[in-house]
């Protein structure tokens, strides 16, 4: 980000810098409006530096606009030359209801070019996008042959509670809740509701 920034004059970049501060401040507390008008401002100042397009468009995704978010994802791309942002861009083909164009992105060859934590994110989408196609034997499948890698690995309670998620869809709840449970003690920074997942399951457990 100080790379990117040193295209501008100092004191715009001191200013476009705290502008993205306040960015990540605000939206860790849920403000997305005050998180949004900051983003907006960096991106007013700062129109081709990518991490500002990326601020705003992470924004937009917090709060549900993915037609915005896909604009500013793109833009990014464009910028930066960079496909990170290529999980996210999936996901918002997939909440504006084009799966079709998410699969699409899901096997480009920038898909095949990102490193194993993108494509990591990118398999939990596809999960969910061939759920969305009422497709959950393929949603289960699409997640199955990595439960067992990422064992040691951040990203595992994320692959792990949507593996659960998968399974439950398709009926196998008993080991839906053993997923989630997995899930819940690997996620140690609250990522999921694993365990609200597990009381949900539970509480629709016949009683003796």
């Amino acid at each position: 980000m100080r790379q990117q920034l040193r295209t501008l004059s100092k004191e715009n970049a001191d200013g476009v810098a705290q502008h993205l501060v306040m960015v990540a401040l605000l939206l860790e507390a849920e403000d997305m409006d005050g998180a949004l008008a900051h983003a907006e401002t960096a991106t007013r100042r700062a129109g081709r530096v990518p991490a500002a397009r990326e601020a705003l468009g992470f924004v937009a995704y917090r709060m549900g606009d993915y037609a915005r978010a896909l604009t500013e994802f793109r833009t990014v791309r464009r910028l930066s030359g960079s496909s990170h942002l290529l999980p996210l861009m999936v996901d918002c083909e997939r909440g504006l209801g084009r799966a079709e164009r998410a699969l699409e992105l899901l096997g480009s060859p920038e898909a095949r070019s990102l490193g194993q934590e993108e494509q990591v994110e990118l398999l939990i989408v596809g999960s969910g996008i061939r759920r969305d196609m009422g497709q959950p034997q393929a949603a289960v499948l699409a997640l199955q042959g990595q439960v067992d890698k990422v064992r040691d690995r951040p990203w595992a309670a994320r692959v792990w509670y949507a593996y659960a998620d998968a399974l439950l869809e398709v009926g196998r709840t008993d080991e839906a809740r053993e997923w989630f449970s997995r899930a819940a003690v690997a996620d140690q920074d609250g990522e999921t509701d694993a365990v609200e997942r597990i009381d949900e399951i539970d509480a629709q457990e016949p009683q003796e």
